[in-house]
């Protein structure tokens, strides 16, 4: 009897010893709408995240159109996570499709938000200030459903939230010594006034906020003007969209593009902005210099 008894307790011990390593082993299945929330879900959850992103690197997230392997992604889903601000318009179709069941998280929810055109601007990523908001968001909900590891993900977005504000540090004293006026930078769309509202860096770009539209002779041609009467010496091609556009201006106004820089998706996994910190810091060190380089010529 004591050796059944001794057997079942080794079985039971057993048993939850593997219950044990499994829940601690286990992860949560995050869809993440596009890369740079991907990038942040897997900084802030290490390895206790499986994350599956929908939009490709290099690619708009305006224009997406959701393939069935999305539908199938997001009703496997622990977790899904998007931008909102009415970025990802095809976002409350998949929701939807899963029968309201996968909890979600709008990750820009509590960010303070500007309008261009009577329009909510959605790109409050572009701001060290927005992205804590993000990060705080994602952390809290990531907790709220693995409770057992909260102080894994504290650490986690302590240690990230020190990366990023050295970078802050660091970026904001480069452009420090760049005078107001001559921070005027040519884009392609309207993807960066959270950038320049923090900086005082001044965009200019043709299209609005997304890139199902097609610019205008007139927005065209104050773009050109603006850049001639003001001596704009940045012009820069997003990764997201067709060149062709900024190059016509480029040959118009008689300025050289100064390379590219990335507004709604990270680059490549080799390119310069690869993560979410590598690119705020290639787009305003892009910037920094193309800045500079019109100082040297006044």
């Amino acid at each position: 009897m004591n050796k059944n008894l001794f057997k079942i307790f080794i079985v039971v011990s057993i048993f939850l010893s593997f219950s044990a390593l499994s829940a601690t082993n286990s992860k949560i299945r995050v869809v993440t709408s596009f890369t740079i929330l991907e990038d942040l879900v897997s900084e802030l959850g290490g390895r206790y995240v499986d994350v599956k992103n929908l939009v490709a690197r290099n690619s708009d997230a305006h224009m997406y159109i959701p393939v069935p392997s999305d539908s199938v992604a997001v009703v496997n889903a622990d977790l899904v996570i998007f931008n909102g601000l009415g970025f990802e318009g095809w976002i409350d179709r998949l929701l939807n499709e899963s029968s309201g069941s996968v909890k979600h998280l709008d990750a820009s929810r509590g960010v303070r938000t500007l309008e261009s055109s009577g329009e909510v601007d959605p790109h409050a990523w572009q701001s060290f200030d927005n992205i804590r908001i993000y990060i705080n968001n994602i952390s809290e909900t990531l907790i709220s459903m693995m409770p057992e590891n909260k102080q894994y993900f504290i650490d986690r977005k302590m240690i990230y939230l020190n990366r990023l504000d050295d970078l802050n540090k660091k970026l904001s004293f480069e452009l420090s010594k760049i005078p107001i006026s001559h921070r005027i930078v040519v884009t392609s769309h309207d993807a960066f006034a959270y950038l320049g509202r923090e900086f005082q860096i001044e965009f200019l770009a043709p299209l609005g906020l997304s890139l199902d539209a097609e610019a205008s002779a007139e927005d065209i041609a104050y773009v050109i003007d603006q850049i001639r009467e003001r001596n704009v010496r940045a012009l820069f091609i997003e990764n997201i969209n067709n060149p062709k556009l900024l190059q016509m201006i480029s040959l118009e106004s008689d300025i050289a593009v100064g390379g590219r820089i990335y507004s709604d998706a990270l680059s490549e996994i080799e390119g310069p902005a690869s993560t979410y910190l590598k690119m705020m810091e290639h787009n305003l060190m892009s910037l920094i210099e193309a800045f500079d380089l019109k100082e040297s010529e006044v």
